[in-house]
């Protein structure tokens, strides 16, 4: 029965709901400068893509989303030259910080596997 308390501890440690939303990532005062970095892009694009393509806000965020995550399905995409200019710098800025992002929840999240680790070893 002992063996089992150490296993059930690692279990309730893991909230994995609350991983999903990244909870953890957000209680980190590290990591809120590139979470506003990313929400902060992803506003700046989808009023700018509202405004210069005249798409809905829905369509907007939706074209931002997707094209930062790489995806680029092509079911939206810019027409004028200045909305083409503008995508340029937004998908290398953009992708950039987005990858500033994962590298705080890689940290967060691999913090919280060391202390797993240390725990298990000290049981």
């Amino acid at each position: 029965m002992e063996s089992k308390t150490p296993l059930r501890r690692e279990i309730r440690s893991m909230h994995p709901v609350q991983n999903l939303f990244l909870m953890d990532v957000l209680r980190d005062r590290d990591s809120r400068p590139a979470i506003f970095w990313a929400l902060g892009t992803l506003l700046i694009g989808t009023l700018t893509y509202h405004w210069l393509e005249d798409w809905s806000f829905i369509d907007s965020l939706y074209f931002c989303v997707v094209s930062l995550a790489t995806v680029g399905y092509g079911d939206y995409t810019p027409t004028t030259p200045v909305a083409k200019l503008f995508t340029i710098g937004y998908l290398v800025n953009g992708i950039a910080i987005l990858l500033a992002l994962f590298d705080r929840i890689r940290i967060v999240r691999g913090r919280h596997i060391e202390r797993l680790v240390e725990r298990r070893e000290e049981s």
